[in-house]
């Protein structure tokens, strides 16, 4: 089976961790490098974060510091979920891994220029990165197979009324990677949400007893109390990996094609997701979005990525 080439640009984080572990391993996928953002912490310690992840799990990839800032607003980092590291909850030993000396821009924009196929991006945080990959070398736009996206909702959001964190870190960076006519595919909170960290998943990860086990169950522990602190949710949303396992196996999700309007108007709406679910206004449609998630095979699609561990 020909592998999907895949670079994941992410702001680690408990759930871009566990997507980090499902791509790690997986022989659907050729993990060509990791570029880093501020988002769930500042870059310093996002940064930090995916290189002891790689070095836990072992996964040997380029790993290239991005925009340590959006691309107009001030940087907001999501302490009161993520802690004071953005990975509370897991001992990972000394340091011994390093940066890729690139820059994540220019890791972005010169593999996908030199690659003989398409490239898939993953998206699981801020998106300035790529946003400025691909004002800065516009060449890069035909090279990119699709963009898969954590981020956004069809409803409310998660850190104002209206908008969703990764969306609000960076709207100008999403309105411009929504705009750019590649192929985006979106997961918001309205599957996300619905995939939860109950007690009977961290049972069911237990058993599995390996080290990609060990750092799962020790992260959502710690996810969940924070998230039942913020939200009063019995157990964390694991919104990240849904990209993954979209990936993984398509028919996790139903996915509609509508038009998306980012809300850049820094007004009360500001970084707001607008979906013309129901085609009220006839505009071309730029984004595919999820609409219902088999909440049972994401699970079983986690459980299997994790045993590919030892």
């Amino acid at each position: 089976m020909k592998k999907r080439k895949v670079i994941l640009d992410c702001d680690p984080g408990h759930d871009d961790a566990i997507a980090i572990m499902m791509l790690g391993k997986h022989p659907q996928f050729e993990l060509l490098g990791i570029t880093v953002e501020c988002g769930n912490q500042t870059l310093e310690k996002t940064g930090k974060n995916a290189l002891n992840l790689c070095q836990y799990l072992e996964i040997d990839v380029p790993i290239c510091l991005g925009v340590p800032y959006p691309l107009i607003k001030e940087v907001e980092v999501c302490e009161v979920i993520h802690g004071k590291s953005g990975l509370d909850g897991f001992d990972f030993l000394e340091l011994t891994k390093e940066y890729d000396n690139r820059h994540a821009l220019n890791f972005i924009i010169d593999t996908l220029l030199a690659s003989d196929e398409n490239i898939t991006i993953v998206s699981t945080g801020p998106m300035t990165n790529l946003a400025l990959a691909m004002k800065i070398e516009p060449r890069i736009l035909p090279r990119i197979h699709e963009v898969i996206v954590m981020g956004g909702s069809i409803n409310n959001g998660n850190v104002t009324p209206a908008a969703e964190f990764n969306i609000n870190c960076d709207p100008e960076a999403a309105y411009i990677v929504f705009n750019s006519g590649c192929i985006i595919k979106m997961f918001g909170l309205d599957v996300t949400r619905q995939v939860k960290v109950l007690p009977d998943v961290l049972d069911r990860m237990a058993q599995i007893d390996n080290s990609a086990s060990k750092l799962f169950v020790q992260l959502m522990e710690v996810f969940n109390i924070n998230q039942k602190r913020v939200f009063g949710f019995d157990g964390a949303p694991l919104h990240d990996p849904v990209t993954i396992a979209y990936l993984i196996d398509s028919s996790v999700c139903e996915l509609k094609h509508v038009h998306c309007d980012i809300d850049i108007s820094r007004g009360v709406s500001y970084g707001r997701t607008n979906i013309d679910v129901f085609d009220y206004l006839k505009l071309p449609k730029n984004i595919f979005v999820a609409t219902s998630i088999d909440v049972s095979k994401y699970w079983d699609i986690i459980e299997q990525s994790i045993k590919l561990y030892n």
